[in-house]
C-alpha cells in the first residue's frame, strides 16, 4: 500500500514531539493523505475541542496495543460468540455511526469524521467488523485503518452484552491469517487490558509501527 511519503501539512517529525503531551500537532485537515501520512507516523487525529472543531494530533506517550498471540478469549466469551455472526465492510457507515452515538460523554465521531473515514473505506484503507445477532441486527462493531500489517482501532460499540468483545476477537483472527503485526488501541482501558491490551512506551510503539508497514 502506497503511503503519501509528504504532506502539504508542518506535522513536526518525532524527535520533536513533547515528552510528557499525548498531543504533537494541531491544525491540518482530514482528507485521505493526510490521514494515511499521519497514521504511518505514528499520530491519530481528534478534535481537541469539539465546540471549535480545532483537531489536534495524538500521539499517546504511553500507547494501548494488543499482541495479536495474547487476546484473551474466556470461555464465556466463546458461548457468547455463539449467539453472534460477523461480516466485514458491509456496514461500514452504520458501524462508525453507531460508535458516534454509544459514547456521549467526549464523542469526537461528527459527521466530518464520518465523512472522511468512508472516503478511506472506499478507497480500501479503511475497514469495519460488524456484529450481527440471530435477528439480523447489527449489535456491535468496529472500524479503523489499515495500512500493510498495522491496523488502527478507532472505535467500536456493543448493543448486547460482548459484542464488541466478538468484533475484536474476529479482527485478531482476521489479522493472524492475513499475517499482520501491530493492533493499535489508541489508549488502553480496563476493558480492554481484560481482552490482553497493553501498553507500551511510545518510541517503542513507532519501533513497531515501522516494522509493520514495512510488511
Amino acid at each position: 500500500m502506497n503511503v503519501p511519503s509528504e504532506s502539504r501539512w508542518n506535522f513536526p517529525a518525532p524527535s520533536e514531539w513533547p515528552i510528557d503531551d499525548d498531543v504533537v500537532a494541531i491544525g491540518a485537515d482530514l482528507s485521505p493523505d493526510t490521514l494515511l501520512y499521519a497514521y504511518a507516523r505514528g499520530m491519530f487525529p481528534m478534535y481537541l475541542d469539539k465546540k471549535s472543531r480545532t483537531l489536534g494530533w495524538w500521539s499517546p506517550v504511553e500507547r494501548g496495543v494488543v499482541p495479536l498471540d495474547a487476546m484473551r478469549v474466556t470461555r464465556s466469551l466463546k458461548k457468547s460468540a455463539r449467539k453472534f455472526h460477523c461480516t466485514v465492510d458491509t456496514a461500514f457507515t452504520q458501524v462508525m455511526q453507531a460508535c458516534g452515538t454509544a459514547h456521549t460523554d467526549g464523542n469526537w465521531i461528527t459527521q466530518e469524521f464520518i465523512d472522511s473515514y468512508s472516503q478511506l473505506h472506499a478507497m480500501g484503507n479503511a475497514h469495519s467488523v460488524e456484529v450481527w445477532n440471530t435477528d439480523n441486527e447489527l449489535v456491535g462493531g468496529l472500524y479503523g485503518v489499515r495500512i500493510n500489517g498495522f491496523f488502527a482501532g478507532e472505535s467500536m460499540f456493543h448493543r448486547e452484552p460482548d459484542a464488541s468483545k466478538v468484533a475484536l476477537a474476529y479482527l485478531v483472527d482476521l489479522m493472524r491469517l492475513d499475517g499482520m503485526t501491530l493492533l493499535d488501541t489508541q489508549w488502553n482501558t480496563e476493558h480492554l487490558a481484560s481482552l490482553g491490551c497493553i501498553t507500551v512506551p511510545r518510541e517503542e510503539y513507532l519501533a513497531l509501527l515501522a516494522h509493520a508497514i514495512a510488511l
